[in-house]
């Protein structure tokens, strides 16, 4: 069976389109995963999983992320829905603008990054988000009527602090278009099992120093609930649009990626 995973907040679980069958708290060899809701959405086979808990519980930074990602794995998820609130850097985007990003920079550093701790894997990432599924994901934004970023650099941040107005600075001159601080190492460590992976993220205000002077988590909320209905009209398009069969190279990552 191959599952479409969707992780994101709780605002994107709709119990009137998604048919919950069944409710996992799974225990992996990294800890526990948050919890994760089986069912259908249409006529797909989907996985829901909230990154920060039931009640947003976790902050970024506390965030099990191998835990989720192997857990998804282990109920059978070949594809990942990600979906992630930012920053936006760039002054092209606004707050309410939806982006699909094509690359990240990392500038995350407690996290776990990899399950290969004690073997010698590399897995590329020239294309660090699935090309297949970042077009399903374009093509449904489209589909509903809906304005996207086709391309867009992610900045992932340690969190759960706001960036200042420097690091802003700094990741602009880096050519960041985004910032946020969930977006990774879930992508890489679904690209480490193998498994596709891509991001649609809602811009929920301007980075610090861009257009404000004061960020508040409030006006953060408001945009993410303001997008919410749109964001859930996009993400049931694309798991419609999804194909059966997988032709990227998500699915043989591991091939070659062995010393």
């Amino acid at each position: 069976m191959q599952r479409i995973a969707i992780i994101g907040g709780t605002g994107i679980y709709d119990p009137k389109v998604f048919r919950e069958r069944e409710r996992k708290v799974i225990e992996t060899p990294y800890g526990e995963a948050s919890p994760a809701f089986i069912g259908e959405l249409g006529r797909r086979s989907v996985v829901f999983m909230p990154r920060h808990g039931i009640r947003h519980e976790l902050p970024p930074h506390r965030v099990n992320y191998r835990a989720n990602i192997y857990a998804l794995k282990q109920l059978g998820v070949t594809r990942i829905i990600a979906t992630n609130s930012v920053g936006g850097i760039n002054p092209s985007l606004s707050p309410g603008d939806i982006v699909v990003p094509h690359d990240f920079i990392d500038f995350t550093r407690t996290r776990s990054t990899t399950f290969y701790d004690n073997e010698a894997v590399h897995v590329d990432m020239t294309q660090p988000y699935c090309p297949e599924l970042r077009e399903v994901l374009i093509n449904a934004a489209k589909a509903t009527a809906s304005e996207v970023e086709e391309q867009a650099v992610y900045a992932a941040t340690e969190g759960p602090r706001f960036e200042t107005p420097a690091e802003i600075r700094m990741l602009a001159t880096l050519g960041c278009d985004i910032v946020g601080m969930t977006g990774f190492p879930e992508v890489v460590l679904a690209r480490e099992l193998e498994i596709c992976y891509a991001s649609i993220a809602t811009v929920t205000n301007y980075a610090a120093g861009i257009k404000q002077e004061k960020l508040t988590a409030t006006e953060v909320i408001e945009v993410v609930k303001q997008n919410e209905e749109k964001l859930k009209k996009i993400i049931l398009e694309a798991v419609k649009l999804v194909p059966e069969e997988r032709r990227c190279g998500c699915a043989s990552a591991l091939d070659e990626a062995r010393v």
